[in-house]
């Protein structure tokens, strides 16, 4: 009997173990394993030839102990633990997958892990995942026509549905709220037309395109930190335009644009604020000190382009008002996301949206061909997200494809190869994940 081990039942995993789940039998069984053991029996429903139990991945004996019972182990846990799980899989000789980001660590394991035999998969979620696998389908079908990509942009957003979008940001938290809060910390790069492209945090939300989807409108795209290691992963050394970016809702960039050049996105100091703080006094400790005018009006003073959607999002928020700060302690980040979480929350009938678009410019023997692929994928609930449905489902059926024999790839790897990605893409279009193509040719 083959033992699937997954590590952490968080929010994200809910489709993972379901779709798992489902493939269980007499010849395989599932192990959920979680710190809150009421969490995983939850989530497991008592299912056949599954089980749940707890576990403290700190305490290293317990979490061997648990790992040498499966033949592959999945780890849902926060990023920093993954090298962890990933070297005792190593010691322990059990295969090892990931929807995050391949890390430096990792990569030191790659000569142990090809000299076992073993398959490490990292990157296939969503954004890191399902951006690799359909980017790389429409790079390589070109390069078998013989095609040159000349511009590759591709964008992702974890957002609300049009019907949940009920507040002047059109946006809630789908994810994790301390990554939303410090998201583009550091420095941007990428390639535009041969010229490489840096941009620092203090200027990011002001350096936008607008971006369409078919009967949802327009959005916000903005550069994600490093986008120039993608020519080596998309195999695209020499392309003159190459840029990876995050998806906001028209309007958001700006707005958050403020908390940017105000320093209320910066984690690295501690406040000392005033017993019983108010918002009003919160967002007047980031304002310049002046006799008669007022808060509005010093903000006004101070970022000049300061329109009424922007103002309307900021007193949304309750930024302006004499009430108490729900936290008082900590970095200005730490207190802006208190506000957020409490303001961005999702209600239980909320339902949000994952939209993800590709934008290539292609050289062929007719002339320029631009392809728009474009992804939109709905959640049911607060629980079973869009967010956790291309987040897991991948990961899922990448096990799965890998217990059957149907993927004998061995390494470590993320999902570029089309004996990964092919079969993939097609089990995730039954599930209505599947990308829309648009293709507009101007001729030579």
């Amino acid at each position: 009997m083959k033992t699937i081990l997954i590590l952490g039942a968080g929010k994200s995993s809910t489709y993972l173990i379901d779709y798992l789940a489902g493939t269980c039998s007499s010849e395989r069984q599932l192990i959920l394993a979680d710190l809150d053991l009421s969490n995983a029996q939850t989530k497991i429903q008592n299912k056949p030839f599954t089980s749940a139990v707890a576990i403290n991945t700190s305490e290293e004996s317990e979490r061997k102990s648990l790992i040498a019972q499966a033949d592959v182990v999945i780890s849902m846990l926060p990023a920093f633990m993954h090298p962890t799980i990933a070297r005792d899989c190593l010691e322990l000789g059990k295969h090892f997958f990931t929807a995050s980001y391949e890390s430096e660590e990792l990569r030191k394991m790659k000569p142990e892990i090809d000299k076992k035999g073993l398959l490490f998969l990292n990157e296939c979620g969503l954004d890191p995942g399902i951006d690799h696998m359909s980017a790389m389908k429409i790079i390589q079908e070109a390069k078998n026509r013989g095609e040159k990509i000349l511009s590759f942009k591709s964008y992702c957003g974890g957002l609300l549905a049009p019907e949940s979008e009920d507040n002047p940001w059109k946006y809630k938290f789908t994810w994790n709220p301390r990554n939303v809060v410090l998201a583009g910390q550091g420095t941007s790069r990428y390639i535009e037309k041969g010229d490489y492209k840096y941009v620092p945090y203090h200027r990011l939300f002001g350096r936008h395109e607008t971006l369409s989807f078919p009967g949802l409108g327009n959005f916000d795209g903005y550069p994600n930190r490093d986008s120039l290691s993608y020519r080596t992963i998309y195999d695209l050394e020499n392309i003159p335009t190459l840029l990876r970016g995050t998806l906001r809702r028209e309007g958001f960039c700006k707005a958050w644009d403020v908390f940017v050049q105000l320093g209320m996105t910066e984690d690295s100091y501690q406040m000392e604020l005033p017993e019983n703080c108010t918002f009003r006094q919160y967002l007047n400790a980031f304002l310049p000190w002046h006799e008669t005018l007022t808060v509005e009006e010093k903000l006004a003073d101070l970022i000049p382009d300061l329109d009424f959607p922007t103002f309307e999002k900021l007193q949304w928020l309750g930024l302006f008002d004499d009430r108490a700060l729900p936290l008082a302690e900590g970095s200005p980040a730490k207190i802006l996301q208190a506000i957020l979480e409490k303001e961005w929350a999702l209600r239980p009938e909320d339902k949000d949206m994952i939209v993800m678009q590709h934008l290539f410019e292609i050289q062929t023997e007719q002339g320029i061909k631009k392809v728009t692929s474009s992804l939109v994928s709905f959640g049911e609930d607060s629980n079973h997200t869009a967010m956790a449905k291309t987040v897991g489902l991948p990961l899922a059926i990448a096990v799965d494809l890998f217990l059957n024999g149907e993927i004998r790839e061995s390494g470590l790897h993320i999902p570029v190869l089309a004996e990964l990605y092919e079969p993939i893409l097609s089990e995730l279009e039954n599930f209505g994940i599947r990308f829309e193509e648009k293709t507009e040719l101007i001729p030579s």
